[in-house]
């Protein structure tokens, strides 16, 4: 024992020790977690990985680079997970004929085949967040009160109270969720797409994006009490446009009123007054 007692003592063999220590809470982390990437990519099949590189090759490398690391064109897709991947290709924004501040939702010429054998090539490449199943974007038990307001703190300054969207700040443009899907609007939330931030589980849990979705799917529901909409644009654009077209009708009513009436010519004759023409019948 004392040559063990020895050796301990020398300075190299707490180095070696806390080596060795890290390297064991790595395995036993690894293990436990596993690594996203290569569950997606399991999941997936290789099969389907190869098809998906093929179709990225033919596609998307001109922009994305032949190994998805980016180019002065487009970024890196590495990371990128195949939530962003289903998100960018289902709507349509990707790939992107037009590359400009805003990249509006278009029909997509993918089929569902293609958009998931390409989400899953990028997902072998490491890390991001896979593509939602039916259970985290289901709005059964959602609570639509709580949605409500965590809509209103974190989503409504760009999407609009009623949904619309709009321009915002520094020519980024903020999409309408009149259409979206329930999985859409979750992809958007964990990847961040164009300028919208990223809401991770640490920042809103799982259970609160379903609420958020449940708000958003039942509010689009509900009909409008107040007659026609303007595509609930909001309570207030549409009290301004009702009463300036409101105030717009008066006026076009006044003058219609006033152009019917006209003043009586004055004779300019004496033999023209109607007493004199009276007169002159008789």
């Amino acid at each position: 024992m004392s040559w063990i007692n020895a050796k301990r003592r020398r300075p190299a063999a707490g180095y070696a020790a806390l080596t060795c220590g890290l390297a064991v809470v790595a395995t036993l982390y690894s293990a436990l977690v596993g690594h996203p990437g290569g569950a997606q990519a399991a999941a997936g099949g290789q099969s389907q990985i190869n098809e998906g590189k093929a179709l990225f090759e033919a596609t998307c490398s001109s922009c994305h680079g032949l190994d998805a690391q980016g180019t002065s064109q487009a970024p890196s897709l590495i990371g990128a997970g195949a939530a962003a991947v289903d998100f960018q290709m289902s709507t349509g924004r990707m790939p992107a004929k037009d590359i400009g501040p805003e990249m509006a939702e278009k029909p997509t010429t993918f089929t569902r085949q293609q958009i998931e054998a390409i989400a899953a090539y990028i997902a072998s490449l490491g890390g991001g967040p896979a593509i939602p199943d039916a259970q985290q974007v289901s709005t059964a038990g959602a609570n639509t009160g709580v949605g409500s307001q965590l809509f209103n703190a974190n989503c409504a300054q760009c999407h609009n109270a009623g949904f619309s969207g709009g321009a915002l700040t520094y020519g980024k443009y903020a999409p309408s969720l009149a259409y979206a899907t329930p999985t859409e609007i979750y992809e958007a939330m964990v990847t961040g797409p164009e300028a919208m931030p990223v809401f991770p589980d640490g920042t809103l849990s799982p259970q609160a994006k379903r609420d958020i979705i449940a708000y958003i799917v039942e509010t689009r529901k509900e009909p409008n009490p107040g007659g026609f909409s303007l595509g609930r644009t909001g309570p207030v654009t549409e009290g301004l446009v009702i009463w300036l077209g409101g105030l717009g009708f008066l006026i076009i009513c006044a003058l219609w009123i006033t152009a019917k009436r006209r003043a009586p010519r004055i004779p300019e004759r004496p033999e023209e007054l109607p007493e004199n023409l009276e007169r002159e019948r008789s």
